[in-house]
């Protein structure tokens, strides 16, 4: 695909199909508006937000390819995966995204008793009437504590229940980082490590997971992941290009917020890089 890097891409964007507040459509919209040229809709685990805009973006004229961001575990570290440009009909990715869809059924059955076993009654229907058809994710039963009364705000539901290390914090319904890269790459896509800076890992850590990450077929990395300090972007740029890995860049969007990027809203991606998109058909 022909690209350049001073183009306004964004390969890592939410819908409400997963845990944005925007549906699809009006995400879509946002993205024409900030004249983006490249867009990917990566909801968690599943491309139902895209394939209900796919016919509207060729209408507007803007580039949409598929997408996805899958949850998978890494040596019992959840590690998130973009999945760009892939067939979302290939039996691989419609296996993985129904395996992964009764995994998080699961994983939201354990938190939620969890949480009942503390004290904090929640039941699988209330989640559910809430959520809608979208992908259940943690955010959705933080926003359930807020409306019970057991937590302020879901940043404090997340600070004291649901983020890493705490009693919420189930990862071992997820596919291996392994099988994920697998799924993609045999449905024809390009799997990138999401927000690697996001992970608090050592630096040497880091490099075993991208190590494992490219023996499993990998080829990107997000070197820039929304809002992040220059020095993390210089960082990241560094690490893709000695493990020779092409640089993804991503907002994260998830809704509209004064201290996030909005859509698009990104640097370009250092002269240093090779751009993933130079791997897209």
């Amino acid at each position: 695909m022909t690209m350049e890097k001073n183009n306004r891409i964004d390969l890592h964007t939410h819908s409400n199909a997963s845990d944005g507040v925007l549906s699809a459509k009006e995400l879509l919209e946002r993205a024409v508006n900030n004249n983006i040229d490249l867009l990917a809709i990566t909801d968690h685990d599943t491309v139902s937000g895209y394939r209900s805009v796919q016919a509207r973006a060729g209408q507007l004229g803007i580039n949409l390819i598929t997408g996805v961001e899958l949850s998978t575990v890494w040596s019992g570290l959840g590690v998130h995966i973009v999945g760009l440009n892939f067939d979302p009909n290939h039996q691989a990715i419609t296996t993985l995204l129904d395996n992964q869809r009764t995994a998080r059924k699961k994983r939201c059955e354990q938190i939620l008793q969890r949480l009942t076993n503390l004290g904090l009654p929640l039941t699988l229907e209330e989640l559910q009437a809430n959520v809608g058809s979208a992908t259940i994710g943690r955010p959705h039963i933080a926003q359930l504590m807020v409306d019970k009364g057991y937590a302020g705000n879901t940043r404090q539901a997340f600070k004291k229940y649901l983020g890493t290390g705490k009693i919420g914090d189930v990862k071992n319904t997820w596919v291996s980082l392994s099988a994920g890269v697998a799924a993609i790459r045999a449905g024809g896509g390009v799997a990138a490590v999401a927000h690697p800076n996001h992970y608090q890992l050592t630096r040497s850590k880091l490099l075993r997971l991208l190590d494992d990450f490219i023996a499993a077929g990998g080829q990107g990395i997000e070197v820039i992941a929304g809002k992040q300090q220059r020095d993390i972007t210089e960082k990241m740029a560094n690490i893709a290009n000695d493990k020779g890995l092409y640089a993804s860049t991503g907002s994260d969007f998830h809704r509209p917020l004064a201290y996030t990027a909005d859509v698009g809203e990104l640097p370009p991606l250092p002269d240093s890089v090779k751009p993933i998109w130079h791997l897209f058909d």
